[in-house]
């Protein structure tokens, strides 16, 4: 599929050279004259400006850009990167059609397993990136990181505050899991979290975050893509988006879940979406997200392909309890640590899942106590 019918290229000031030779430019391909094999690469980087799915319209200025020349300009991790740019993406005639633009695209570069960045635009943009996932012909899951949970039913809302009851809702339905870390309460209406914990989704709000980060980590290695939006931030620390919000994660915190996101063995695409370079006038917004990315690239590049749990490379632990079930058995990878939890289904036992967890998992099974993320697994299981 020829990709580069889909996009612009990019202007040449903002792929600029910088002096140091260690910096990122000099391992990133990118789209100014020609468009570069995103065959051959890890990560591929996607710029979005289709802004008519919110309520304050389109920025005067490129915000997939403006991070761009920020994130360019960084020194590179410990590993080479194989990373392309392909430009800026050509919105469609609607809205509809540039969702359906990223569909494709991100579809193509799933089958070349070429991991999508998406960076820039309004936050529904993330419908595109859903719908990419369709095509893989299994359940799914993904998690969101937002100040609010955009699940509005009113019909005059404008798609940003909408687009997540839009995935959870969608016909056919291949979404297993879903998890929203992030939010504000008192931005987040009762019904909604209500709505979220009868359907047996996960939720982190923005005080669990900031009491320990680390707990975090298994939701986002749940997921098979990520989602970000830049109003998650606190305002003082990337005022780039609107309205301004004086509460949010802080640039370490948003840092550390893109690592965790990269880090994600089986995550295949990351949107970081919402940024507005009109509210950004020194630039901190950018400089925030562009080492947000440096994180995300860095993790990718720490995977280990942690995912065969029967390898020498997992310590098996079988714990007993006194109800049904009447074991549990977790995984600990012996190199990072990391645990997973084998959910059997009790309506029929040839269904299993193996899931993220935590120490504190497997502590408090330990102690005769089921975990809730065992329970949550259990319903989703049926």
């Amino acid at each position: 599929m020829n990709l580069g019918i889909f996009f612009d290229p990019l202007r040449e000031e903002v792929v600029a050279p910088p002096a140091a030779p260690t910096a990122l430019a000099a391992y990133i391909a990118p789209f100014v004259h020609t468009f570069p094999d995103w065959r051959t690469a890890d990560l591929a980087i996607i710029g979005l400006d289709d802004w008519r799915g919110t309520a304050a319209g389109a920025p005067t200025h490129h915000g997939a850009d403006a991070v761009r020349q920020r994130f360019y300009h960084l020194q590179r991790g410990v590993r080479p990167a194989k990373l392309v740019d392909l430009g800026n993406l050509r919105p469609g005639l609607t809205l509809e059609d540039t969702y359906l633009r990223l569909r494709e695209i991100v579809a193509t570069l799933l089958e070349h397993n070429t991991v999508a960045i998406l960076l820039g635009g309004g936050p529904d943009l993330d419908y595109g990136q859903f719908l990419a996932y369709e095509t893989l012909d299994r359940p799914i899951s993904f998690a969101s990181v937002d100040a609010r949970v955009d699940m509005a039913e009113y019909d005059c809302a404008p798609a940003e505050e909408a687009h997540l009851r839009r995935m959870i809702m969608h016909d056919p339905n291949f979404l297993f899991n879903f998890a929203q870390l992030g939010h504000q309460q008192y931005l987040v209406a009762p019904d909604v979290l209500a709505a979220l914990e009868k359907l047996h989704f996960e939720t982190m709000r923005l005080g669990a975050i900031r009491t320990d980060v680390r707990q975090a980590e298994p939701l986002l290695r749940q997921a098979d893509f990520v989602t970000f939006d830049v109003a998650a931030l606190r305002w003082t620390e990337a005022p780039g988006y609107y309205p301004a919000n004086s509460f949010g994660l802080s640039s370490e915190e948003a840092a550390q879940l893109a690592w965790y996101a990269g880090h994600n063995d089986q995550l295949t695409s990351f949107g970081l979406y919402g940024y507005r370079p009109d509210h950004d006038a020194h630039g901190l917004a950018a400089g925030t997200l562009a080492t947000m990315l440096w994180y995300f690239v860095e993790g990718f590049y720490h995977r280990w392909g942690e995912m065969d749990f029967q390898s020498r490379r997992f310590i098996r632990y079988a714990v007993g309890l006194p109800g049904t079930p009447a074991k549990l058995v977790f995984y600990k990878a012996k190199r990072t640590e990391k645990w997973w939890l084998e959910v059997e289904s009790l309506a029929d036992q040839d269904i299993k899942r193996i899931v993220p967890c935590s120490y504190d998992d497997y502590i408090r099974a330990a102690q005769g106590d089921l975990p809730n993320r065992w329970i949550l697994t259990q319903a989703l299981l049926g």
